[in-house]
């Protein structure tokens, strides 16, 4: 019997057929899979200052922001070599791994075991990121960004929705003897591994390994090899092609001036607000920034179809340059605060759809996992690092500075962006 890596391409007739299913079932997955991550990342940092001590919280709440970067090169030298279905599952898997590792750690209270299932439970964001390439693989030139911004909205309902489960899922895993704060990460492992078990019975055809197929130059032809060679043989190749720098670059500064300024906001706020009225301040503020990166994607990716990569690329260099004005002028006001972080999330959204679609089209075919993989990497270290950073920028010369040291940090993209702003330079076959 034929297997995805050996059967041949379908005919062209049936590939949007098996593009709608994809869409589909990634569609499906992807509000699985975002349940168990914002789940989890509720309570993760009240669970990690339980355990290891509130000086330690934050820096266990970022081991699994570093684990779905470093995660993303493994995941996709699988996919490299196996296609997508067996690098998604393996995320989910992974994830399901370090949920149920932070469980033992709670109970236990061991927090070197605390960490490595903090960073473990990365994997279930590594595939929540990787499964937006995965809609793009058979997507028609045309559609591209309408698709990968379906994928990336789908993870919206499982992000608004976690916080309501988490309550909940504590307190049925209390009465089966699970120690407090325990019980959402036992709900993200089931939900990493429903995910996971979905795709492994039904993401058939492999959309990457079939997308290879179709790209053979002639009938009969073979399909393109995939090339090895790691995160250095994927910068090379990034490097040759100017339109895949553009897009590696708008995925990773954007993700990093967001998380830098968004991340003090709520420390921000907490010097003028009381400690009985700041909680419910800064789920305002974020909630109205979460929907700014999620609930208009679908609208991000039909402009970045509608208008080209390059220029939505800059549309949302231009929403994060306002963002950070709008946001470090504010003073003690909140609704300016709140208007600049829903720019802040807008101008992600534009910079991380347009950027991830341009990537993904300016690179051979076999090329693809490796790229992707490095571009989840630099964004994760990106955000991670910005994280880090930005609370000792704050310390030190406040957020007005911190809100300007980011918009500096958008110029080098805008500059790269409007190079060759006349066309996007996209590549669809392999060479």
């Amino acid at each position: 019997m034929a297997t995805d890596l050996t059967a041949p391409a379908p005919p062209r007739t049936d590939v949007a057929g098996i593009q709608r299913r994809t869409l589909r079932l990634l569609f499906l997955t992807q509000i699985i899979g975002g349940t168990g991550v914002a789940i989890g990342i509720s309570v993760g940092a009240l669970l990690a200052a339980r355990v290891a001590g509130t000086a330690l919280a934050g820096v266990a709440q970022s081991a699994g922001v570093v684990g779905a970067a470093l995660l993303a090169v493994p995941v996709t030298r699988l996919m490299t070599a196996r296609g997508r279905r067996p690098g998604l599952v393996a995320a989910y898997l992974v994830g399901a791994v370090g949920g149920v590792l932070v469980v033992v750690a709670t109970a236990t209270r061991v927090v070197p075991l605390l960490f490595v299932g903090m960073l473990l439970f990365g994997g279930g964001t590594a595939a929540n990121l990787q499964a937006r390439y995965t809609a793009v693989d058979l997507a028609e030139p045309q559609r591209r960004g309408r698709q990968l911004s379906l994928v990336v909205w789908a993870t919206t309902i499982g992000s608004v929705a976690a916080p309501n489960f988490a309550a909940l899922a504590d307190d049925t895993t209390q009465g089966w003897g699970l120690p407090t704060l325990a019980g959402p990460f036992a709900f993200s492992a089931v939900a990493f591994t429903l995910a996971a078990a979905v795709l492994l019975v039904l993401l058939r055809p492999d959309p990457l390994l079939t997308a290879r197929r179709l790209a053979a130059p002639e009938a009969g032809a073979a399909p393109p090899v995939a090339r090895r060679g790691g995160m250095v043989a994927a910068w090379r190749t990034v490097r040759r092609r100017p339109a895949a720098r553009l897009g590696i670059a708008a995925v990773a500064v954007g993700h990093l001036v967001m998380v830098a300024v968004m991340s003090m906001t709520p420390v921000h706020l907490g010097e003028w607000h009381s400690d009985a009225d700041v909680l419910s301040v800064v789920g305002i503020v974020l909630s109205l920034h979460i929907a700014g990166m999620y609930a208009l994607s679908p609208v991000t990716g039909w402009l970045t179809d509608r208008l080209g990569r390059r220029p939505v690329i800059l549309g949302g260099v231009a929403l994060l340059l306002a963002a950070c004005a709008v946001a470090g002028t504010a003073g003690h006001h909140t609704p300016p605060l709140a208007v600049g972080l829903a720019l802040l999330g807008l101008g992600w959204s534009g910079t991380m759809v347009a950027g991830s679609t341009l990537l993904s089209e300016s690179v051979p075919t076999a090329d693809r996992p490796g790229v992707q993989g490095l571009s989840d990497l630099l964004m994760g270290l990106a955000g991670a690092g910005a994280a880090a950073v930005s609370g000792f920028v704050m310390q030190a010369v406040g957020y007005p500075t911190l809100t300007v040291l980011a918009a500096i940090a958008v110029v080098p993209l805008a500059a790269l962006a409007l190079r060759g702003t006349g066309g996007d330079d996209t590549l669809d076959e392999g060479d």
